[in-house]
């Protein structure tokens, strides 16, 4: 902001200061400016600071792709209830919403923030009428390895990406971490956000089936979405909507998702989103399956070492087998509502049969 009433006499000094306020104002007014480096940083606050720049290719052919919505991020209760049974057929009705929202989850240790980000889809569709299958509801995601290097917000690492039953990691460049029993599958860039001042990681889905992976690795192909991390929800315009802004929710909240996991009507287990076929899921194509999607706590790469769930409730064991890590990174979490569950999830990894999401 320009000083209209400056003098000649006006010292360096006020000056200086006037743009000092003007900048202070103005990074008030950005919606997740960096907080001071001498304050500790919120849960919430350190999710937003990380989440994804979020690439969503969309497709509106088909009779299941409903003009493209059946490819929109949504809340779980997107149609006002936690009944995870009817959300294939009230995709898209009137009353119903979706307004771009994801869920995060963090985990620390005194080494490593873990932050894990589940995008929920109400339809896991196809316009191929062979050998493809569909469901209702569709859960994928990343997790996220920050460093606690002394700084505000700490320095991103490592990733993997959730892409149906196979987990792709990658790095960003300069990253201290490097190829371990996996090998990196690609190098994660970042992108400057227009709703805060912060470089975001950057993921992309596909368009119908929904597997997540770094971007460009995945992007949009004609129609798409971009969505951008914020404090608000905003609800696509169209199908090709460049700036769409998402609102995070914490899945550890009184009355978040890991609350409600016992929920027999939201889950069908520990970890597994109750579906059923009804509707017009399947129809004209291979076939619909049913309690066919994930929660973080059930995401499972079936090929590899890590347990069903354990990109989630124990990520920091996942990393070493993923990555080769300088020596320091504990172990031992500090923070972990998942581990309450520990044994519950050890049977369910032990016992339950695979899910495809």
């Amino acid at each position: 902001m320009r000083d209209r009433i400056s003098r000649g006499r006006r010292s360096r000094m006020v000056r200086a200061l006037t743009a000092a306020g003007a900048a202070a104002t103005l990074a008030a007014a950005q919606l997740a400016a960096p907080a001071p480096a001498s304050a500790a940083v919120s849960r919430a606050e350190l999710a937003l600071r990380w989440a994804p720049i979020h690439y969503q290719d969309v497709d509106a052919t088909g009779a299941h792709a409903l003009g493209g919505q059946s490819d929109y991020i949504a809340k779980v209760d997107f149609d006002g209830d936690l009944n995870g049974r009817n959300n294939w057929d009230r995709t898209g009705q009137a009353g119903t919403s979706l307004a771009a929202h994801a869920y995060y989850s963090v985990v620390e240790t005194s080494t490593h923030w873990y932050l894990t980000y589940l995008f929920f889809h109400p339809r896991d569709w196809t316009d191929h009428p062979f050998f493809e299958t569909e469901h209702e509801n569709d859960g994928e995601g990343v997790l996220l390895a920050v460093e606690r290097d002394g700084s505000t917000y700490g320095a991103l690492r490592g990733a993997v990406t959730v892409a149906h039953s196979d987990f792709y990691s990658y790095t960003p460049t300069g990253s201290t971490w490097s190829g371990g029993r996996e090998t990196v599958d690609g190098t994660l860039q970042f992108q400057a956000s227009p709703h805060d001042s912060f470089q975001h990681p950057v993921t992309a889905q596909e368009a119908q089936g929904h597997g997540l992976k770094a971007y460009p690795q995945y992007t949009i192909n004609g129609d798409g979405l971009v969505y951008y991390p914020s404090t608000v929800a905003e609800t696509p315009s169209d199908g090709n909507d460049r700036d769409v802004r998402y609102k995070l929710i914490d899945i550890f909240a009184a009355d978040g998702l890991w609350a409600q996991r016992a929920d027999s009507t939201l889950f069908a287990g520990l970890g597994t989103f109750a579906g059923d076929t009804s509707g017009d899921c399947g129809s004209g194509t291979w076939s619909c399956s049913a309690n066919s999607a994930n929660a973080p706590w059930g995401w499972d790469d079936g090929n590899d070492l890590p347990a069903r769930g354990e990109l989630a409730s124990d990520p920091a064991k996942l990393s070493v087998e993923y990555f080769t890590i300088p020596a320091g990174l504990s172990r031992t979490y500090t923070y972990n509502p998942y581990a309450g569950a520990a044994a519950e999830l050890a049977k369910v990894a032990k016992t339950a049969p695979p899910v495809v999401d």
